[in-house]
């Protein structure tokens, strides 16, 4: 069963492909239209911010926090009940260094506030803050899903993993366009969304993408 969309979409893989393509297309323009150096780095504001511009065409809830509990296999996110209250401590969080704003990714990851797209809001929001506070942007491509995905699975326990990952796919090329939507495809891939690629997506294709 699909979730309540404002695309009025009941079918599970259209809704796929569309919230892959309206969100990609607003992916790559918050990073060109100056919306991200208006946010402050590491705030939950910003990540709202994220989440409103990527799936706030879809999704009547989107930056909304959840009221619901959420699991991904044997893992639970934060409860419901305490979102609030882990939200502030989050951003209470150092983040004046790589292994600061890293560890703060984790925390904010296992909050998970939203009902729908923390994974790709979560990695333009540390994608943000490094920017912001080291002068350096994740290359996503460099990181494979597998890989990803098992250093996140484990994080809560031991970090360790997912900060080698985000180390060796660091670059200081900022304004390189081809890098940021390689990157973009690469982070959501890691969910599962590939039936588009960014460098393909623009105002031409607002009515109609290019698909794999």
């Amino acid at each position: 069963m699909t979730l309540k969309n404002k695309l009025g979409i009941t079918d599970e893989i259209e809704l796929a492909h569309e919230k892959e393509r309206i969100s990609k297309l607003a992916a790559l323009r918050i990073y060109r239209d100056g919306t991200l150096d208006s946010l402050a780095p590491g705030t939950f504001g910003a990540l709202k911010a994220i989440d409103v511009a990527l799936f706030g065409d879809i999704y009547d809830f989107a930056g909304k926090v959840r009221t619901v509990n959420l699991a991904k296999g044997n893992f639970r996110f934060a409860s419901a009940l305490y979102l609030e209250s882990a939200i502030s401590s989050i951003e209470a969080m150092s983040q004046d260094g790589f292994d600061q704003i890293v560890e703060k990714y984790v925390e904010m990851n296992i909050a998970h506030p939203f009902r729908e797209g923390n994974g790709r809001s979560g990695r333009i929001w540390l994608d943000h803050i490094f920017r912001r506070e080291l002068g350096l942007t994740v290359d996503w491509s460099r990181i494979g899903r597998d890989d990803y995905m098992l250093a996140m699975e484990r994080s809560p326990i031991r970090d360790l993993e997912i900060k080698m990952e985000l180390k060796q796919a660091l670059s200081d090329d900022l304004q390189n366009v081809t890098l940021l939507a390689r990157s973009v495809d690469a982070s959501y891939s890691y969910e599962g969304y590939d039936a588009y690629r960014a460098e393909d997506l623009g105002p031409h294709s607002a009515d109609g993408g290019n698909a794999r």
